[in-house]
């Protein structure tokens, strides 16, 4: 049968940590891993509360320091699993819901899936559309432009996915916020693109970040696209976990 590890990364998250927890189990996953980026708030307590098992980023993997970024916590979280699925599951999103973790893995059923991103409507404010400002202005023009098979992926920075385990342990994990857009590209030219499937989560909900906050994640993820497309250019990313000896 098999197994499915849920990994939510979290970095002072304390007002949506639980309740996110608290709907991933709803859908009796295997194991809800929290990996704690060193929050100062009481977003590890919280989760744990919920009823999630906690992890500090250190803790994982302790013999290799840590680099800034939600990938680190990610590329941690693989490590730290179990299951055969992984599903990632951003910390902050308000429109979290029981039936959205088995919706992700049920595509697995076919062995030739590697990955499932979710589809859904990003919204912006009090506005049901909108959302996803980098996703629109950078990640999907610099898609169609480099990588014109995956156009079709209609959110390719999404937070929510999942992968089979074995999968991600073989690729490299970006640091930072290139680390969806990073995955995305590695399983398609690792798998094929028909290996990555897609499923309707409805609409998506999450705090919006300034625009200079933005123009810094913009700039990773067309980083990491440009590198996955053969330029010279540099990011901090980690190596595949299948070749670490631990």
């Amino acid at each position: 049968m098999t197994s499915i590890s849920v990994v939510i990364p979290a970095l002072n998250e304390a007002p949506t940590v639980a309740a996110v927890v608290a709907a991933v189990l709803a859908d009796s996953p295997d194991e809800v891993i929290v990996i704690d980026a060193d929050s100062t708030d009481s977003t590890a307590e919280n989760a744990r509360r919920a009823g999630a098992t906690v992890f500090n980023w250190r803790e994982i993997l302790p013999a290799v320091p840590t680099q800034p970024g939600k990938g680190e916590s990610l590329w941690r979280g693989v490590e730290a699993a179990t299951g055969d699925i992984v599903v990632f599951v951003d910390a902050d999103l308000t429109s979290m819901r029981p039936g959205m973790i088995r919706t992700l893995v049920e595509p697995f059923s076919n062995p030739g899936i590697h990955m499932v991103r979710a589809d859904y409507v990003r919204t912006f404010g009090d506005k049901p559309t909108g959302g996803g400002r980098v996703t629109e202005l950078t990640a999907k023009p610099l898609l169609r432009l480099l990588f014109p098979d995956l156009a079709h992926i209609r959110q390719p920075l999404g937070g929510e996915y999942a992968i089979r385990r074995s999968t991600a342990r073989g690729l490299p994990f970006v640091a930072g916020y290139g680390v969806e857009a990073g995955l995305l590209i590695d399983v398609a030219t690792t798998h094929g693109v028909d290996s990555i499937a897609q499923v309707d989560l409805g609409q998506r909900c999450h705090h919006h970040q300034p625009l200079s906050a933005l123009g810094d994640m913009a700039d990773v993820v067309a980083a990491t696209i440009l590198q996955r497309s053969g330029q010279d250019v540099q990011i901090l990313q980690r190596d595949p976990l299948d070749s670490l000896a631990c």
